[in-house]
């Protein structure tokens, strides 16, 4: 038997975006985009300007007590090749005697995820003393880290370590915090992670300019520790 054949149904017409007809209308169309493209533009204009020169190189930073790297994920346990570049960069500084601490701050949110263990045991198996090294275990992102640093471990003053797609939001965020800072931005592959970071930072500018402006407590803050001074006053290198 053949199948009767079913009748075409007409395909639903969708509504077109009726354009402004009046001069008045159009005027305010265009201003109305205007607006929009300021609106968008503002939170990266708002990070170059408080950033202004405080991005430096490993070799031309000032002379910090801390640095402070920031945690960029782990593979299978390791740093992963980004957060070892980080990693390498505070090394250097420790090892050309530019800082005397590293904070290192990152994600331990669960039992099988520890970055700042991670950052730890990779510094010291390239020089850096543990006695010089202080974990944030509650490094959950960039604005809670700077806060942290500030409130928790007595940080006024550091060199922030990252990626060069990273690095002003996080020193804008941390002057914010009240830590006077410098960014080293390390070089990276520009490979997809390096395009995705790039993209990822237009919105994320957006939430930083929120917290600059509203302060939100960190995910968790607690008690002050005193890791940074007792590094500071270990001596020795």
């Amino acid at each position: 038997m053949r199948r009767p054949k079913l009748p075409k149904l007409p395909r639903p017409r969708l509504p077109r975006p009726r354009l402004p007809r009046t001069r008045t209308g159009q005027r305010r169309a265009v201003q109305a985009v205007m607006a929009g493209c300021v609106l968008a533009l503002l939170p990266s204009t708002w990070m170059y300007v408080v950033t202004g020169d405080r991005l430096r190189t490993t070799a031309d930073v000032p002379r910090t007590e801390v640095a402070v790297v920031f945690g960029a994920g782990l593979w299978r346990g390791e740093p992963s090749p980004y957060l070892a570049h980080r990693l390498d960069a505070a090394a250097e500084l420790y090892r050309d005697g530019r800082v005397e601490v590293v904070l290192v701050t990152g994600d331990n949110s669960r039992e099988d995820y520890d970055e700042p263990d991670a950052m730890r045991t990779y510094l010291t198996e390239r020089g850096v003393p543990d006695a010089r090294i202080v974990s944030d275990y509650a490094g959950f992102d960039t604005w809670d880290s700077c806060v942290r640093a500030k409130k928790i471990f007595g940080v006024d003053r550091a060199v922030l370590i990252s990626q060069g797609f990273h690095i002003r939001r996080a020193v804008a965020l941390c002057q914010e915090a009240g830590v006077t800072s410098y960014g080293v931005g390390v070089d990276a592959v520009h490979d997809v992670t390096w395009y995705y970071g790039g993209a990822r930072e237009v919105f994320a500018a957006g939430k930083a300019l929120l917290d600059a402006v509203f302060e939100p407590d960190p995910h968790f803050l607690g008690p002050q520790e005193p890791g940074v001074e007792r590094a500071l006053a270990a001596g020795g290198r």
